[in-house]
């Protein structure tokens, strides 16, 4: 006897009289394990890809700290940095104390020729004083007038060394060499008795105040003697 076919069940359409196969329950179970399997597949490739990128950041990572510890200056080379930092420092602090010292000394300088010259003007114009002072005690001397003559001459002796005090010094080169730069020759006097060039006679007497001459001495100078020895600083 023959078994007849059972036919897979079958379910209309609330629509349409068409008919729709209803699967069975181990066919769905075979889909979704195919389904699950590739899943399964995709999910362990997406790990390993992952594995992998965190293997190659492990890799640039410890490069990375190889490189800076390579880099990385060891203690004696921090201590010769420091060593040259500190001299370039203190080399700096020498010349700036040196340009300070430089500066201080110019400023003083500067101020105590500014007062020099402040003083020199008036020194100046009180010379025709002492000029007619001079003149008025050797006019009583020829002429006999004692008792004038000693009032004026402690009249002058005082003015002068009130400016001698101020810093004027007087030039009075009688019998000495003649010096170009403190004296004006007027006129040459033949004497042979006394070395070439000698002051004969102060017919003016100069002023200087320091190395500045105020007022140069009007003298005559002697010809016709011995030449002048050198002086010994000029000989060495």
């Amino acid at each position: 006897m023959t078994m007849q076919s059972t036919p897979e069940p079958e379910r209309a359409t609330q629509d349409q009289g068409t008919q729709i196969p209803i699967q069975d329950e181990a066919s769905e179970a075979k889909q979704e394990g195919a389904a699950q399997q590739g899943g399964a597949a995709q999910q362990g490739g997406a790990t390993s890809e992952a594995a992998d990128a965190a293997s190659d950041a492990v890799a640039e990572a410890e490069e990375v700290l190889e490189g800076q510890a390579e880099e990385a200056p060891t203690n004696d080379e921090l201590v010769e940095k420091a060593q040259a930092e500190a001299k370039d420092w203190q080399d700096k602090y020498l010349r700036l104390h040196a340009e300070w010292d430089t500066y201080r000394r110019r400023t003083a300088e500067q101020r105590e020729q500014e007062r020099l010259r402040a003083g020199e003007k008036l020194v100046e114009k009180l010379l025709p004083v002492i000029d007619d002072f001079e003149r008025t005690i050797d006019y009583a001397e020829k002429n006999g007038e004692a008792g004038l003559i000693d009032g004026v001459k402690a009249v002058h002796s005082k003015f002068v060394n009130v400016l001698e005090t101020g810093g004027v010094q007087v030039i009075d080169p009688a019998g000495q060499a003649f010096d170009a730069l403190e004296c004006q020759a007027v006129a040459t006097v033949d004497d042979a008795s006394v070395p070439d060039e000698t002051v004969h006679e102060v017919y003016q007497k100069g002023y200087k105040m320091g190395t500045k001459v105020l007022r140069a001495a009007m003298v005559t100078v002697t010809t016709g003697g011995p030449k002048r020895p050198k002086p010994e600083s000029e000989d060495e």
